[in-house]
């Protein structure tokens, strides 16, 4: 199968239309069968569930190209188990598991020359989504839905090579105790968009959001979650039920304690202790894992002593030993790779 003609090794983290996209519509109680069509286009009413109340939810991850030639995706059963959850709490209906990985393998299979080759560092973007189409003026769930899968290739997260980021305090909170934060619906972004900007103006590449009940406990970035490691070479993550339960932040504990022989834990995290650590990363889809160098908390500087002019050691392997299996190198955990073709 011959490739788009794409400079694949300057793509950005943009949008790139591809060929086809998957859609299904729920409605009288049941999803249809589904299918890939061309047009990239959504026709909803001006009064649409989701325009109106903001609900929708989305997931994120990617298909690449492996050393022996096959696309392949990572872990797709996560991701469509996450979607459930998240679903279910904005009272939207479920969208199978089993059609949503199915939904992910035609897409990308018919989208398999924007698959960006081995070696580029590139890879294609999948974005299943699912949204309340109907109009919905009273606040209450919306009664049709549709179910979408697009893709789009984008560029390697570091171009230029690894740099650790500045991250800081935020004095806004991401999520309230009892609330949406552990799902991955749309609404929990939107309100991160004045606290990443603001930030950004500020001179500062991500934030750091503490609880909001206590304010003492480290949360998440919005984007991705912390990953700790402490001067003794142990693993932390924070625990909390309003951290989104990022599959990345997932498989590298498994990676950490299976792989490299690291002890791992996941718990409550204090700020205070932060200074202690040795390392520290955010993990996630886009990047696995963005080395950060410092954390500043109102002019008062944490600096981590892995510095900041490359990933710490233990951090670096766990960065390359996940994607090693991601990219074929290192073998995988059963059913962690899903072969496209």
């Amino acid at each position: 199968m011959e490739k788009k003609n794409l400079d694949w090794n300057n793509l950005g983290f943009s949008y790139v239309q591809t060929d086809k996209r998957y859609v299904s519509n729920y409605k009288d109680g049941k999803w249809d069968d589904g299918a890939l069509i061309d047009d990239p286009n959504i026709v909803m009413n001006e009064c649409a569930g989701v325009l109106q109340y903001a609900q929708t939810v989305f997931e994120g991850m990617k298909a690449y190209t492996t050393e022996d030639g096959h696309i392949v995706t990572f872990r797709p059963d996560l991701n469509a188990s996450r979607m459930v959850d998240s679903a279910k709490r904005l009272e939207m209906p479920v969208f199978p598991e089993e059609r949503f990985v199915d939904a992910v393998v035609q897409t990308v299979k018919a989208n398999a020359a924007y698959v960006p080759p081995y070696g580029s560092g590139a890879t294609l973007y999948i974005r299943p989504y699912m949204f309340g189409i109907n109009p919905v003026i009273g606040v209450k769930p919306a009664d049709e839905y549709q179910f979408r899968v697009f893709t789009t290739p984008v560029g390697p997260y570091f171009k230029g090579g690894v740099k650790p980021i500045t991250i800081c305090v935020s004095d806004f909170d991401r999520a309230a105790p009892h609330g949406t934060g552990h799902i991955k619906a749309g609404l929990n972004y939107a309100m991160s968009l004045h606290a990443i900007v603001t930030a950004h103006a500020n001179g500062f590449d991500e934030n750091m959001y503490l609880d909001s009940a206590t304010r003492t406990k480290v949360e998440e970035t919005g984007g991705a979650n912390f990953l700790f490691v402490t001067k003794d070479n142990k693993i932390v993550t924070p625990h909390s039920s309003t951290i989104l339960p990022s599959i990345t932040r997932r498989s590298l504990m498994y990676v950490a304690e299976h792989y490299l022989g690291l002890e791992v834990e996941e718990r409550d995290v204090y700020f205070d202790e932060v200074k202690d650590f040795a390392e520290c990363g955010l993990c996630g889809t886009a990047a696995v894992i963005s080395p950060v160098g410092k954390v500043v908390n109102h002019g008062k500087e944490i600096c981590f002593p892995s510095g900041m002019e490359k990933m710490g050691p233990t951090i670096q392997k766990l960065y390359d030993t996940l994607t090693g299996i991601q990219m074929g190198h290192i073998e995988a955990p059963e059913g962690w790779i899903k072969v496209i073709e």
